[in-house]
């Protein structure tokens, strides 16, 4: 973990503090008392929490996210006003693991309102390198822990959609109905996106793929490819000079031809690692937010613009 992000962890308790006292004089929002035609207030910790609660809260849900567009997740710091308004939420849905300052922040508020989308499908410890090889044999590879990426897998994705649906019904019985309809529609989407990488990745000319965040661990499981990653899961980790090396030799061993960068973060690293091995760069998105940047102005979007950079870095037939 970057000794950088521990700072903002233990800075987040003083300010929890006070932002629970700041509003303390204020009744705590309940779903139940809300009046006829209030929508639910739904708390997001960032974009792939956000879109769950978008597509399967419909005209229901009022929502808002933590983490504004831009802005590295990862490294997210919270306001006292920001952890305030954590108890005045109907609803807070948010994936322990991938931001130090809101897991700490929820815990502190207390919240019986709140849905950890970790715990609604399993994660798996990833490292630099994950998926199976083209002799079907897997890896994990050095620094190897809780990946929480898990929207980047369109069946586990689909498997939180319906969990956060389940805990919408539950929340807000008036209006399960349509909660139901959403999820279904959402699932039914997925399905068809994990089709389409499915088709689209069964023939390629190789299975491996380079990128500087080993963000596509689940993913590269899911359709039968090898991440290499050059750092960890954590997107600031810095390589070692011997996985750098390291990737020299797999890139020309498995005739990978790009180095994948990501929109949030510098593409030094990549440009840096492609110029020494003659490889190309291009984007491959964590899909962490939706900026000017982003391939794409919602998941699915975004999704199959991931798809088609894959399909050509991997040479899909």
């Amino acid at each position: 973990m970057n000794v950088r992000r521990l700072i903002p962890t233990a800075a987040v308790a003083g300010a929890v503090v006070l932002g629970l006292m700041a509003l303390s004089a204020c009744s705590t929002s309940d779903a139940a008392d809300r009046k006829p035609g209030d929508k639910l207030n739904v708390v997001a910790s960032f974009y792939p929490m956000q879109f769950l609660a978008e597509e399967i809260g419909g005209t229901h849900v009022s929502v808002s996210t933590l983490t504004k567009p831009g802005v590295e997740p990862h490294d997210l710091e919270l306001s006292p006003r920001q952890i305030g308004g954590l108890g005045d939420a109907d609803y807070i849905l948010y994936l322990k693991g991938i931001q130090p300052a809101v897991d700490d922040a929820i815990k502190l508020s207390e919240s019986t309102h709140s849905v950890d989308a970790a715990k609604l499908t399993t994660l798996e410890d990833h490292g630099t390198e994950t998926g199976g090889d083209e002799h079907g044999h897997e890896h994990k590879g050095e620094g190897a822990g809780a990946d929480p990426h898990i929207w980047l897998d369109p069946v586990r994705y689909a498997e939180v959609a319906k969990g956060v649906g389940a805990s919408l019904e539950k929340t807000d019985p008036g209006h399960a109905a349509d909660y139901r309809k959403n999820t279904d529609a959402l699932v039914k989407r997925l399905d068809a996106l994990n089709t389409a990488y499915e088709t689209g990745l069964r023939n390629t000319a190789t299975k491996t793929f380079v990128t500087t965040h080993s963000a596509f661990g689940y993913l590269a499981e899911r359709y039968g490819l090898v991440q290499e990653g050059i750092a960890g899961i954590d997107p600031e980790a810095e390589p070692s000079p011997a996985r750098i090396q390291e990737i020299h030799t797999i890139a020309e061993k498995s005739k990978a031809t790009t180095v994948f960068f990501e929109t949030l973060a510098s593409d030094k690293t990549a440009k840096t690692v492609a110029a020494d091995t003659g490889l190309r760069t291009d984007v491959l998105d964590p899909l962490e937010g939706i900026t000017d940047k982003s391939k794409g102005d919602n998941y699915f979007e975004v999704m199959q613009s991931n798809l088609a950079a894959l399909q050509k870095a991997l040479g899909a037939k």
